[in-house]
C-alpha cells in the first residue's frame, strides 16, 4: 500500500478551516443572543420630559406646565429680515481679470470671498487692483457680481 495522502500542511489547513467555522457559530450564536428582535413596545419607546429632554421614563403629569401657543414653536429655520437695497451694495478689489477672455474676480472687503465678475456687468471700465463697488446675484455656479462700478 502507500503512503497517505494526507500531509502536515493540508492537516493544519483542515484545523485552520474548523476553528474558523466555530468562531463564526459562536458569533453567530452570541449575535442571537443579544438581538433586539422580539422586545416588547414598552422597551423601544421614548419619552419627552417637561425640560424636553429625551427619557426612558413616561413623564409625570403633575409637572406638565400649562397650554403651549402655537406661534411658540418653531420647527424650521427662523424668517430673516428683508435686506436693505443700500446694504447690498458691497466694496471690493479686482484681484484678477482677463480682458481678452472678459472675466476675473473681485475680493470682497467684508467677507474676503472670491466673486466671479463678466465685463457685460461692468458699468465703469476698471482693471486689474482697481477698487469697486458692486451687488452681489447668485449665479449657476455660485455668486455672481452684477453692476459693478468704480469706486469714488
Amino acid at each position: 500500500m502507500g503512503r497517505s495522502q494526507e500531509t502536515f500542511s493540508k492537516k493544519e489547513k483542515e484545523k485552520k478551516r474548523l476553528k474558523k467555522r466555530q468562531d463564526k457559530e459562536q458569533k453567530k450564536e452570541e449575535r442571537q443572543a443579544n438581538s433586539d428582535k422580539g422586545k416588547g413596545i414598552e422597551e423601544m419607546l421614548a419619552y419627552v420630559d417637561e425640560n424636553g429632554n429625551i427619557t426612558s421614563t413616561p413623564p409625570d403629569p403633575t409637572k406638565k406646565k400649562a397650554v403651549i401657543k402655537q406661534e411658540d414653536i418653531q420647527i424650521s429655520v427662523s424668517k430673516q429680515a428683508d435686506i436693505d437695497p443700500a446694504d447690498s451694495i458691497r466694496k471690493g478689489t479686482i484681484t484678477f481679470f482677463n480682458d481678452s477672455k472678459g472675466y476675473g474676480f473681485i475680493k470682497d472687503h467684508e467677507t474676503q470671498e472670491s466673486i466671479f465678475v463678466h465685463q457685460n456687468e461692468m458699468i465703469d471700465k476698471v482693471g486689474e487692483n482697481a477698487k469697486v463697488t458692486f451687488e452681489v446675484e447668485m449665479g449657476q455656479k455660485g455668486l455672481n457680481a452684477v453692476r459693478v462700478k468704480a469706486a469714488v
